[in-house]
C-alpha cells in the first residue's frame, strides 16, 4: 500500500509588535477613561454589556482616589478588550460628541438659505420648496418680501428672524 502525502499547510504567522499591543491597550484605555468620564444618562444610550455597567458605577465611587481609579479604567479596559460590540461603542460615542458640530453645520446652511432668499427672491423660493415639500409657497413669499423690505430699511429685524425660524423648523422635521 502506497503511503498517502499530506499536503504541506502554510500558516501565515502574523507579527505583531510589542509597541502595536501597546498603543491598542492605550485605545481601549482611553476608550475606557471616556466612557467613565461621561454623565451616567449618556451611559446608558451605549450598548454596554453588564460587566462594563457594573465596573462603570465602581468608577464613579472611587473616581476620587486617583489609584483605585486608575486600576479601574485597567480594568475597564481589559473588560473593553474582550468586548465584541467596541465599534458600536465607539460610534455612538462620537455620534453624541459630534451632534453639537452636526447642528452648527446645520444652522449655518439654514442661514445661508435665508440671506439667499432674501437676495434672489421669488427666483429661490420654488427650488425651495420643491426641496422643503413641508413649506408653504404663500407664507414663504410673505416672510421674504418682509425680511426683504426690512433688510431695506435697515429695521429691526423681525421677520427676518421669523423667516429663519420657519425655514428651521421646517428643516428639522
Amino acid at each position: 500500500m502506497a503511503k498517502k502525502k499530506k499536503p504541506a499547510i502554510e500558516e501565515e504567522i502574523i507579527y505583531v509588535s510589542k509597541s502595536e499591543l501597546k498603543r491598542e491597550a492605550m485605545q481601549y484605555h482611553d476608550l475606557g477613561a471616556e466612557i467613565a468620564g461621561m454623565a451616567k444618562k449618556q451611559r446608558d444610550r451605549l450598548p454596554l454589556n453588564d460587566e462594563l455597567k457594573e465596573a462603570l458605577v465602581v468608577a464613579d465611587k472611587v473616581s476620587d482616589k486617583s489609584d483605585a481609579y486608575r486600576r479601574n479604567l485597567n480594568y475597564i479596559a481589559k473588560v473593553l478588550r474582550t468586548t465584541e460590540n467596541v465599534d458600536e461603542i465607539q460610534a455612538m460615542i462620537d455620534i453624541m460628541l459630534n451632534k453639537n458640530n452636526q447642528a452648527d453645520v446645520l444652522m449655518n446652511k439654514i442661514e445661508k438659505l435665508r440671506d439667499d432668499l432674501i437676495k434672489q427672491g421669488d427666483d429661490l423660493i420654488n427650488p425651495t420648496i420643491e426641496q422643503y415639500p413641508s413649506l408653504e409657497r404663500q407664507k414663504m413669499r410673505q416672510l421674504v418680501r418682509n425680511a426683504t423690505k426690512e433688510v431695506k430699511a435697515e429695521k429691526p429685524a423681525k421677520s427676518y428672524k421669523e423667516l429663519f425660524q420657519y425655514l428651521k423648523d421646517a428643516i428639522m422635521v
